[in-house]
């Protein structure tokens, strides 16, 4: 009766092999992401510039109050995300594990508190222009960032199993690349949503 012997293998991710496809993937990805991005913004300066029977933003000038705190949590998050994949790169194991969790926990907490900034607005996805269009592009940011924070939660694993090393991890550099990408379409959300009222890049009745 002849034996079979397993052999225990790494996980083929992040070898040199593996890390162009990788990387290729990732941007294709966000170059597709940033045209949708780029095309629901488009839509809201569009509308925005159009004359309105009421207010634009129909509740005034938007409350930075929670969005304002958010966004520096998202910002702190990349941090350190990119604190984590520093660690990753130089085999500094806690390091990478305590960059990749925070960025993770406070991303969550953004998650958290733009829930609570949905709540707290007057007007709804169908009440007109704006609600449909805040509602959209805020929402489809914010399915981007559920979506990366399973990539950091699989990273995260990943990295407590020990499946990385500093020449194989390409993983961890992808997903925050992706995880900046998506901080970065934040701010352009943030400024078209919250600051463009307070520049006078907007429409009010009374003006002709």
């Amino acid at each position: 009766m002849s034996e079979v012997t397993f052999q225990a293998r790494p996980l083929p991710v992040g070898s040199i092999g593996h890390q162009a496809n990788g990387w290729w993937g990732m941007l294709g990805l966000i170059l597709t992401e940033g045209a949708l991005f780029a095309f629901l913004l488009f839509s809201y300066y569009y509308y925005a510039i159009q004359p309105h029977v009421g207010a634009w933003p129909p509740d005034g000038d938007p409350s930075l109050r929670l969005s304002g705190p958010n966004t520096v949590l998202l910002l702190a998050s990349s941090a350190a995300v990119w604190w984590g994949e520093r660690g990753a790169k130089r085999g500094a194991l806690s390091h990478q594990l305590a960059g990749l969790i925070v960025g993770f926990l406070m991303g969550v907490g953004f998650v958290d508190v733009q829930v609570l900034e949905w709540q707290s607005k007057t007007f709804s996805l169908d009440s007109g222009p704006y609600g449909s269009l805040f509602f959209t592009i805020t929402g489809f940011h914010m399915a981007h960032v559920v979506a990366g924070l399973l990539i950091l939660l699989a990273v995260i694993v990943w990295s407590a199993l020990g499946y990385f090393r500093p020449a194989r991890s390409a993983p961890v550099s992808i997903s925050a690349v992706y995880w900046h990408f998506v901080d970065a379409v934040w701010i352009t959300v943030f400024f078209t949503f919250y600051l463009t009222p307070y520049l006078g890049l907007i429409w009010h009745p009374h003006q002709t």
